[in-house]
């Protein structure tokens, strides 16, 4: 970690020049940082299945664009609780964050938060969310719901199995059942599909990230897929993103996806292969680099879709 970054309390992965560093009162920065709010690729990721599922449910739909107001909403949810999830691991996770080179300048194991504060700072962006998803029907609000129990138990997970990564991939590609909840009140298998192919392609990322703390979790005992794979790191990222791809084109043929909607598949899936032929074990920062891309992937398969169903409802 760079000296400045140790200076200002960042964490060594915290994106340079962000207005939480520049602008925001100083007071107020520890918990920004806590919420994340100065990586943004975290809600992005949260997001972004959410988009994708309502692009997919426009297709079936027959609408010309996923509901403006439902992308709107999944916008202010994700943010609301990436950063609910994000306070959540780090008061569980702050002794084990201590011991790690890039999360020991984290608000909590540094000092800067007191784990009460953070609890009461957690509740308020729960509150949020839940004013978030009571704008959606009774169904999708029950889908959104469950997503709660994965949430619940993953800050546990690094420490008693082998690739935590699996039950991240259950909270964080929740989003792909939501869109499509959010217009038909139910789930269908485009939507189960989309969800199967989110888990891959969060466990093939996430991977990607754990490759900057493979020899700090070897020191502390904490479990992760890079640990896992090792020198097969790669091979593992490419299984997951190959899988991500079929499932999500089976989702989008399932919905009625036409020629444009199988472009923006295979143009995200080409994303997926550059990230695994660029892969290098134990090159942290290159891996840091390569995982905030997926962002630019996810935006290549929303746009894709969406465009379908533009020119669907034209035809």
């Amino acid at each position: 970690m760079s000296g400045t970054a140790a200076e200002d309390g960042r964490p060594a992965d915290a994106v340079t020049g962000h207005w939480v560093e520049r602008a925001a009162p100083r007071p107020w920065r520890p918990y920004l940082r806590l919420a994340r709010i100065d990586r943004p690729i975290g809600w992005w990721l949260l997001l972004l299945p959410c988009w994708w599922s309502a692009a997919l449910a426009a297709i079936q739909a027959d609408l010309a664009f996923p509901d403006p107001w439902h992308c709107l909403l999944f916008l202010i949810g994700a943010v609301a609780m990436r950063g609910a999830g994000s306070t959540y691991n780090d008061i569980a996770d702050r002794d084990l964050d201590a011991q790690v080179e890039r999360t020991r300048q984290r608000p909590l194991p540094s000092g800067q938060v007191r784990p009460r504060h953070a609890a009461l700072f957690l509740l308020g962006q729960l509150l949020v969310g839940l004013a978030v998803l009571l704008q959606f029907n009774e169904q999708a609000v029950i889908v959104g719901l469950c997503s709660l129990l994965p949430v619940a138990i993953y800050p546990f997970m690094k420490r008693v199995m082998p690739m935590p990564q699996a039950v991240l991939g259950l909270a964080f590609a929740w989003g792909a059942l939501m869109g499509w909840a959010a217009v038909f009140a139910r789930l269908d298998a485009p939507a189960l599909l989309l969800y199967a192919g989110t888990i891959c392609w969060v466990v093939g990322y996430d991977t990607i990230y754990a490759v900057q703390d493979i020899e700090d979790d070897e020191i502390a005992g904490i479990h992760s897929s890079a640990r896992l794979f090792g020198r097969h790191v790669r091979g593992a990222v490419g299984l997951c993103y190959a899988l991500a791809a079929l499932f999500i084109a089976l989702a989008a043929r399932g919905a009625g996806a036409g020629l444009v909607g199988s472009l923006g598949v295979a143009a995200f899936a080409a994303h997926l292969g550059w990230q695994v032929l660029s892969l290098r074990e134990r090159d942290g920062r290159g891996a840091l680099t390569l995982f905030r891309s997926n962002r630019d992937a996810g935006l290549i398969l929303f746009v894709g879709l969406s465009a379908d169903a533009l020119l669907r409802s034209l035809s």
